[in-house]
């Protein structure tokens, strides 16, 4: 397991961890059609009502980056998970989701929900991992997409 200091989003780090986010995305699609992706221009204006966090390495280096948002009736959303492929299966995503679920139980959130797209079958599978069962499957204008939820209440 890889040794990660996990901190909020700052405006000196928002283009590092833009990049990052990018470089995810490219490495899954091919290509990037960056108006498809309004929100990484300014992660903190965009989920100013959230919290943006990212992970750095021993060495400083941003290895990580994902953003909880409150939604409706006591539900967050887990958005712009990403992780630098040399650091994956290393316990940063983990890390990383485990901050934003304790975020949303700060809130007082029952559920936290997120969607991937169905053929990144190993995000499926770390999702699922980390607790999440998956709710449905849509198909969207880029192919399928599967939404999870995570149930934080106290089980008795």
């Amino acid at each position: 397991m890889i040794d990660v200091v996990v901190e909020d989003l700052t405006a000196a780090t928002r283009d590092e961890v833009r990049a990052l986010i990018l470089d995810g995305l490219a490495e899954h699609w091919g290509a990037i059609d960056e108006s498809l992706n309004p929100d990484l221009d300014d992660l903190l204006a965009y989920y100013r009502d959230g919290r943006t966090i990212v992970a750095r390495d021993r060495r400083g280096e941003i290895v990580g980056t994902g953003t909880v948002v409150p939604r409706r009736r006591a539900t967050a959303e887990v958005v712009r998970m990403s992780v630098r492929a040399e650091a994956r299966g290393s316990g940063v995503g983990r890390r990383l989701v485990d901050e934003l679920v304790a975020t949303a139980r700060r809130w007082g959130c029952d559920t936290v929900v997120l969607e991937t797209t169905s053929t990144w079958t190993d995000v499926v599978a770390f999702y699922r991992r980390c607790g999440f069962v998956v709710t449905h499957v849509e198909e969207g204008a880029l192919g399928s997409d599967t939404w999870f939820a995570l149930d934080l209440r106290p089980t008795t």
